[in-house]
């Protein structure tokens, strides 16, 4: 088990940490034993992770108040094992349709911080080619990329910005992406994983996704809301919320042009992988087909739902992975 021998902040990072997320750092070890403490009273969730280098990431995530850090907490871990854990099976950067999304850019992650030393990911959708792989690969190609750059103390104090370039985005691309899937995202990043997410900002957003944003807004905290950009076509205000001299040229930046794999080459090379002790879903009965991965298109005549025509919330991933 890790245990706590000290922050590896920058001072200066420490100083905003006290500043914006209530940090003392005399106080640490009590924080994190307080939320420690709480475990026993979720008995129905597996905390496969209880070091404190893992526990203050939702402490700094949630300003430092212990009751809304171990709802984080819990709800990371019950999103894992009890309501997703499909998603969470061969959760490496080898497996094959993860690999496939990461090599493909999902995401593109800067090598330079911006000017308030957050991380920037960039998403191409253009690069999405849907008959190769479904969105809950890109999705889960976030998660473990995030997972990776959270290990940082100085991402955990300043957090992430994520530019969504929707450039040549078509309407076919736009059809794989059902309200479920957005629920399912939405869920994932903003209650369900430890990070400070300081804007996402769409660049040149064709009317449809436009839509399909108003029809996601009530799932939306406020605070969530307030961090969401649409700029369409104007890359100056994009350029306000970051600078141009670290963006790459693609995004109006002065930098040359993204290489889209080799973050993606990083993960390999480290053989990142996290196992949240789960197992791909049994079959329930001949109405409920058996997983299967690497299916972007489904069968004909398959049934994915219960005898009722309907998919119960044990099933529902297992419908996502096969029908997006």
């Amino acid at each position: 088990m890790a245990s706590w021998s000290g922050s590896t902040l920058l001072p200066e990072t420490e100083d905003k940490a006290i500043k914006e997320l209530n940090e003392i750092p005399e106080n640490r070890e009590n924080d994190i034993q307080a939320i420690r403490d709480m475990i026993i009273t979720r008995p129905d969730i597996h905390f496969t992770r209880t070091d404190d280098v893992f526990i203050i990431r939702f402490l700094r995530a949630r300003k430092f108040d212990i009751l809304e850090a171990f709802k984080m907490y819990a709800k990371y871990y019950e999103f894992r094992q009890l309501k997703f854990r499909a998603l969470f099976v061969h959760f490496m950067a080898s497996d094959p349709d993860m690999y496939q999304a990461l090599m493909d850019g999902f995401p593109v992650v800067l090598d330079d911080t911006d000017h308030l030393g957050r991380k920037i990911l960039i998403l191409n959708t253009a690069n999405w080619e849907v008959w190769r792989y479904q969105y809950v690969q890109i999705f889960r190609a976030l998660l473990l990329s995030l997972e990776y750059l959270i290990q940082n103390e100085e991402t955990q104090v300043h957090g992430f910005v994520i530019v969504v370039d929707w450039t040549a985005f078509t309407f076919k691309q736009a059809s794989r992406l059902s309200l479920s899937l957005m629920k399912l995202t939405i869920e994932g990043l903003q209650d369900c994983f430890p990070a400070r997410f300081s804007g996402i900002h769409f660049i040149n957003q064709p009317w449809y996704i436009e839509a399909a944003f108003t029809i996601c807004r009530p799932f939306l905290k406020p605070a969530t809301k307030e961090k969401i950009f649409l700029h369409g076509n104007n890359l100056t205000t994009l350029h306000t919320h970051i600078h141009k001299e670290i963006l790459p040229t693609e995004l109006g930046g002065l930098l040359p042009a993204v290489n889209i794999g080799k973050f993606a080459r990083e993960l390999l090379r480290q053989n990142f992988e996290i196992n949240f002790g789960v197992s791909a879903p049994e079959p329930r009965g001949q109405s409920s087909p058996t997983l299967t991965r690497s299916m972007s298109v489904p069968l004909p005549n398959e049934n994915y739902g219960n005898q009722n025509g309907q998919c119960d919330k044990q099933d529902n991933l297992e419908f996502l992975l096969k029908f997006d």
